[in-house]
């Protein structure tokens, strides 16, 4: 793991950018002390999730968004 001063970023943060870009980590110092991690984002072959993945496994159904009955309202409030 590489340091870098916050001024020696100012000065040219796209070359630290690329350096990042190619697989390499700074950590970020301000006054002789680390304040922050500069890393390339994992890519640890995790995707997001398509939209509409289940669809049609399951039905909402019609009475999803009413009230719930004072009872189960009550429970949920100790009551």
């Amino acid at each position: 793991m590489l340091t870098v001063t916050v001024d020696e970023i100012q000065q040219d943060p796209s070359k630290y950018l690329r350096q990042v870009e190619a697989g390499k980590t700074f950590v970020i110092l301000r006054a002789d002390k680390a304040i922050a991690e500069l890393r390339p984002l994992s890519s640890n072959g995790k995707q997001l999730r398509p939209f509409g993945l289940c669809a049609g496994e399951f039905t909402v159904p019609d009475d999803f968004d009413e009230s719930l009955p004072e009872e189960i309202l009550s429970a949920f409030e100790g009551k």
